[in-house]
């Protein structure tokens, strides 16, 4: 469990300090944002060693880890306890709470910052099982904000109430809804809705530390999200019957939680070894389609000969959501990175068109993976207007798997595509459940793969690869780091890091 827990938290500093060195907006505007607010018991940014106000920093820390849609994933699923199935989304953006805490108290030493950031993703893991904020059109960060909340307030020694009453603000003052992501171009405010909210949490912590009482029992709260949107009383318990008839005494009445939230506490069954990786830059719902594109290269090579008018249509069969969101024909189009990323059209594209313009496959799964790994330069101002990258997305189609496919998920990510050759040749995929990074995929080497992707992100910050191995390395053990090591662990020059234009422009 510590060395998976040990591996996301590398991967996302990777796509962090990437993100910031090629200028991406809100990363930049957020560092620059929170060196503005020094603090002598704060916290430091990425590449600085300027204490500045702890939140701030986490919100600069976490935007900069989510900027690429790259890190970790979960999807809310275990079938090992009954109602943890509501599939909800997140991603494992908030380990930057945990290193501002270690910092402002300076008696954190890696092996409990690496326990933090299990307790982290097993209280948000496990929310994103009972209640899916996405089915009120809520954004999943809730669950990383309470989570964020509970375990900074722990590691700075706040009391059960404080606790209790920084949760209960984060819930009652902050919710974010889904207008973030909506529309066919996203904004800056997709990538750094995590931030955003952690930012409120953490705050909410310091003013709870401070005295301030906020909501209690904000789980069996009539009136807060839980119980608002999936009544335990009053109306036949039915998410999908809500009576919001005032005159209905019972509805806003005392009563339970609408889910039962189990944690684990020992053994290795916690959230974080059901999460999954992203082996490139892409949305995690399209890593079917993107298996079933390389298994259709590496078992058959030969096509690639033909080149992008060798192919006469792509049809890629997905299930809900992803037909629904990622596989949207709208988004056919992309004008931004943002949207790019949650183009399951532009991101299968951009995958095949590397390997038509190579003109060769590697010969086994991994190496494919690595050789056609998707960079932040495939989503850069140059790649969404790449001509072969818009000409292979005007022949793909998309299919909804109907209720097999649906059924599969959240288990996995069932998809398939069929490429068909203007040869009249049909290239069929089959069904991928489980793409290399998910966390039931047992065909992958993961290490060998992540090893890749840290060294391709830490390529674009650091001068030379020795330097971004000895900075990885910092992060893959930092298990053994004393509490003053833990502090520096994000520390490097920032100023003498590798220089690059604006990716966007």
């Amino acid at each position: 469990v510590y060395e998976r827990v040990e591996m996301f938290h590398t991967d996302s500093v990777m796509c962090g300090i990437s993100a910031l060195a090629l200028k991406t907006n809100a990363p930049t505007i957020l560092r620059e944002e929170a060196l503005d607010y020094a603090d002598a018991k704060g916290a430091t940014v990425f590449g600085s060693s300027a204490k500045c106000a702890p939140e701030k920093v986490i919100a600069a820390n976490a935007s900069a880890v989510r900027e690429w849609d790259s890190n970790g994933t979960v999807f809310g699923f275990n079938p090992n306890i009954p109602g943890h199935d509501a599939g909800e989304f997140g991603h494992n953006d908030f380990y930057p709470v945990v290193m501002a805490a270690a910092q402002v108290t300076g008696k954190v030493d890696g092996k409990k910052a690496l326990l933090a950031m299990i307790a982290l993703d097993e209280i948000r893991g496990r929310l994103a099982e009972v209640f899916s904020l996405k089915s009120y059109k809520i954004d999943h960060v809730v669950h990383g904000a309470i989570a964020s909340a509970a375990v900074y307030g722990a590691l700075l020694g706040a009391s059960v109430e404080e606790i209790e009453s920084a949760i209960g603000m984060a819930v009652a003052h902050y919710i974010p809804f889904r207008a973030i992501r909506a529309g066919k171009q996203l904004s800056d405010s997709k990538g750094a809705s995590a931030a955003i909210s952690t930012e409120a949490a953490v705050l909410s912590v310091r003013r709870a530390m401070r005295g301030f009482v906020g909501p209690k029992d904000i789980f069996r709260n009539p009136e807060a999200i839980f119980r608002f949107f999936e009544p335990s009383t009053g109306t036949g318990k039915s998410k999908d019957n809500i009576d919001i008839t005032l005159g209905n005494k019972v509805r806003w009445g005392p009563g339970p939680s609408p889910f039962n939230l189990v944690l684990s506490h020992s053994g290795d069954d916690f959230s974080v070894m059901g999460m999954h990786f992203k082996l490139g830059l892409y949305e995690h719902q399209s890593a079917g389609a993107l298996e079933g594109a390389i298994t259709a290269l590496v078992n058959n090579p030969e096509f690639v000969s033909g080149g992008v008018d060798g192919i006469a249509g792509i049809n890629i069969i997905a299930y809900e959501p992803a037909f629904g969101i990622i596989g949207d024909p709208a988004k056919k189009d992309p004008k931004t990175r943002q949207s790019a990323d949650h183009s399951m059209a532009f991101i299968v594209s951009r995958i095949l068109q590397k390997a038509l313009k190579t003109g060769k496959v590697p010969g086994t799964m991994d190496e494919a993976w690595m050789e056609l790994m998707l960079s932040p330069y495939d989503y850069g101002k140059d790649a969404l207007y790449e001509k072969d990258t818009r000409a292979l997305m005007e022949k793909i189609t998309f299919s909804h798997g109907g209720p097999e496919y649906d059924a599969k998920y959240p288990d996995g990510i069932p998809t398939a595509i069929d490429i068909t050759l203007k040869s009249g040749k049909v290239i069929n995929s089959g069904m991928v459940m489980y793409p290399s990074g998910h966390a039931r995929n047992t065909s992958a080497d993961l290490k060998k793969i992540l090893q890749h992707k840290n060294r391709m992100l830490g390529d674009i910050v650091f001068q030379d690869r020795a330097t971004v191995d000895q900075f990885v390395n910092r992060l893959v053990t930092m298990k053994d780091a004393s509490a003053a090591d833990t502090c520096t662990l994000y520390d490097f020059d920032f100023s003498k890091i590798k220089q690059h234009a604006c990716i966007d422009g």
